[in-house]
Formats: structure tokens, sequence, C-alpha cells
């Protein structure tokens, strides 16, 4: 009885490799695994609406980095007042002259009634001025709140229910109520009533204010979003080992909260910037002549039965700019967890 011979390659196939391997001399690379951060990117930018609304947000921030040049460009100014100092751009009763609230090829946005300065620049000068103390709230805010709410999450305890009654108390402040009233009194403990307030000053008022009011919404996100993974096995593992809580709090807990830190970052800017922009209206923002959105909102609130050309131009540039601000927002949670996909 003769034993089967071994089977022979048929001719013309191709000789096999190992077992899961790429045949050698193919130079088919093995498949690579996606980092999370990869894999983030790529549902981001298969998003046409997080695309198109991250650039609008860049186009506001870059118009207003470069607000200096675009000026030195167009050749004016926000604070020159070129209605009143050119015979024939105002009339008698300080409105612009010419249609549309003075747009012309000199003046692109027209002017500003009463003093007469050019429009356009203030525009974008004072999307300078409201994105910068933005900016600089939400940078403060979002550090206050993680370092409250992380500690507050993972120490619990007594420590867990003071800061929870601070942020309590701070979240049943009618906030706007309360800006109103506390920055008179901010400026009252570094100013006389006799002089005029710094702009410095008020400008250290208005984020001072708006943090105070603005850390506690993050740090109670965080709070209960650490209560939950102190519980986790790899947290129970971390201690067991011996890991002390500075490096269970920095290498297993803050990992694991970047996605709610950067999308409610992203999701309050545009709260400051339209606060910021109610403040001005209100009269108690940025005082003159830093241009400000919020001021130009109350001129033209003041002025739009005769010229409703000064209202459109702050009106339209602040809806798109929040508009594309939250939308983008948005975005990046789907991105960061598709979960929440609607």
């Amino acid at each position: 009885m003769t034993l089967p011979s071994p089977a022979t390659p048929e001719a013309g196939s191709a000789p096999t490799g190992t077992a899961g391997a790429p045949p050698a001399g193919t130079g088919a690379a093995p498949a690579v695994g996606r980092s999370p951060s990869q894999l983030m990117w790529r549902r981001f930018r298969r998003d046409r609406t997080g695309v198109a609304s991250a650039c609008i947000v860049a186009f506001f921030f870059l118009v207003a980095l470069l607000a200096p040049v675009i000026s030195w460009l167009y050749g004016k100014d926000p604070y020159t007042t070129y209605g009143q100092n050119t015979p024939g751009l105002l009339n008698d009763y300080g409105y612009p002259i010419a249609p549309n609230g003075g747009v012309s090829g000199d003046f692109w946005f027209g002017l500003e009634p009463g003093l007469g300065r050019d429009v356009f620049t203030q525009l974008v000068y004072g999307i300078r001025t409201s994105l910068s103390i933005a900016i600089v709230v939400t940078i403060i805010t979002t550090l206050i709140g993680v370092v409250m709410g992380i500690w507050a999450g993972y120490v619990g305890g007594k420590t867990d229910y003071v800061i929870g009654r601070i942020i309590d108390t701070l979240l049943a402040f009618p906030s706007q109520l309360f800006l109103i009233v506390f920055l008179p009194v901010v400026e009252a403990a570094f100013v006389s009533p006799e002089q005029e307030t710094p702009v410095w000053l008020r400008y250290v008022s208005i984020c001072v204010v708006l943090t105070v009011l603005g850390w506690a919404t993050i740090s109670r996100l965080l709070r209960s979003q650490v209560l939950s993974l102190r519980e986790r096995e790899f947290i129970e593992a971390a201690r067991v080992t011996g890991a002390s809580p500075a490096r269970i709090i920095f290498k297993e807990l803050l990992p694991n909260l970047w996605t709610p830190i950067i999308i409610q970052s992203t999701l309050a800017l545009p709260l400051y910037v339209g606060a910021e922009a109610g403040l001005g209206f209100l009269g108690v923002g940025m005082t003159e002549p830093t241009p400000d959105w919020g001021r130009m909102f109350l001129v033209g609130s003041n002025v739009y039965h005769q010229d409703i050309t000064y209202l459109v131009f702050p009106g339209v540039s602040m809806v798109i700019f929040v508009v594309a601000f939250n939308l983008l927002g948005d975005s990046l949670r789907d991105a960061f967890d598709p979960k929440t996909r609607r």
C-alpha cells in the first residue's frame, strides 16, 4: 500500500506564506489600528457642517488677529470721526447723506450716525474686543472648573459637599442682573466716582465677573463624570498598585475627561461673546472709544428708524459667529462620541 504523495501547488498558483500574513514580496502592509484622535479627526472631516463651521470660526479669529493689518490696508481706523471732519458725509441731524447708511467705495459698511466713524473698522475691532474677552474667560473658567470638579468628585466627603454648595449658589444667581450690579461695585473699589474708569480696568472687571459666574457649569459636569469614573476597575487597579492620587488624576482620570472639557469649552466661548455684547448694549461693557459689538447694537437700536443699515452689519456678524461656533461644538461632540449623534 502506497502512501499518498504530499499535495503540490497547481501550476500558476501563488505560493502561500505563513498563516494570516501576506505573501512575501507582494508589498502589502499589515493593517494598522487607528488611535482615538485619528478616528475623531476622520469622523469630523466627514461632517461637512462641522468643517464649514470651523472655516467660518477660523475666519473670525483671523480677522480679529489681523485687525491692525486690515485697518492699515483699508486706510481707515475705528476712532477717527470721518463724518464730522469731512463736509458732505453727514446731514444736519448726524445721519449719512449717502443711501444705505453711507455705504460707498470709501466706506464699505457706511458711517456711524452721529460721530461719523467708519463702520467696517468698528466691526473688525469689535470682533477683536469680544473674542479676546471670551477667550480669556473661557480659558480661566475651564482651568478653575477642571480643578474644582475633579477635586470634588475624586476626594468626595466634606470637600465635595462644600464645593457642591458653592456651585449651586453660583448657578442660582441671575447672571445678567448680577453682572449689571456687580461691575460698578468692582470698579468703585479702584476708581473714585470723579475719575473716568480706565479701559483696562473695565476689561479686567468684565473678565473677573464672567469668570466667577462661569466656572460652576463645567465644574458640575466634570464632578459627575469623576464620580462615575472613580469606581471603575482601572481606577481600583491603580489604587491597588500603590499609585498616588496625583498619578491617578493625571494619568487615569484626566485622559478620560478631555472630551467633555473640549466640548464644553467650545460651546461656552460663543456664550461669553454674547454676554460681553449684552453688557455693552446695557451700557456696562467696554467704554468709549474702544470698539465693541454691544455698543454698536446700542447705537443701532436708537437709529434703526432712520438708518437700519448700521444695525444690520453687527447683527448679521453676531448671528453667523454664534451659529457657526455652536454647530462646531455639536460636530466636535459627535466626532468625539458618535453615540451622541442624532
